[in-house]
């Protein structure tokens, strides 16, 4: 690995390790107290730009939905760091990382807000 760098497995970890309590902060809509449910965000699909979407957790760090206008995104982590991305019907790897503005990317899909990590 080179300096600077964090692999795509570790980012998650790396990122819970540095922002500890963030995802306490995420307030579902659903109207639970657990991390799971809707949390509002801003989402950019491919080099398009920031537009209002939700995040819904079905189980934190492992299968998620971002609904971006009409277009439901679903993303699975496995726990070996392989995180997989599904719109209709097509199911690929994606590799995950976070940029300088605070939003976390899924290859093109990025998402920016009170994400919940835990």
């Amino acid at each position: 690995m080179r300096p600077g760098r964090i692999k795509p497995a570790w980012a998650l970890v790396w990122w819970l390790l540095l922002l500890p309590g963030m995802a306490g902060r995420a307030q579902p809509t659903s109207g639970s107290s657990s991390a799971a449910g809707v949390m509002n965000l801003q989402c950019r699909l491919a080099d398009g730009p920031w537009q209002d979407c939700q995040m819904r957790v079905e189980e934190v760090g492992a299968h998620w939905f971002l609904l971006v206008g009409d277009r439901q995104i679903e993303f699975r982590h496995d726990g070996s760091g392989t995180v997989t991305m599904q719109e209709q019907g097509r199911i690929r790897a994606v590799t995950s990382r976070w940029l300088e503005d605070r939003s976390l990317c899924w290859d093109g899909t990025c998402a920016r807000g009170e994400i919940p990590l835990d």
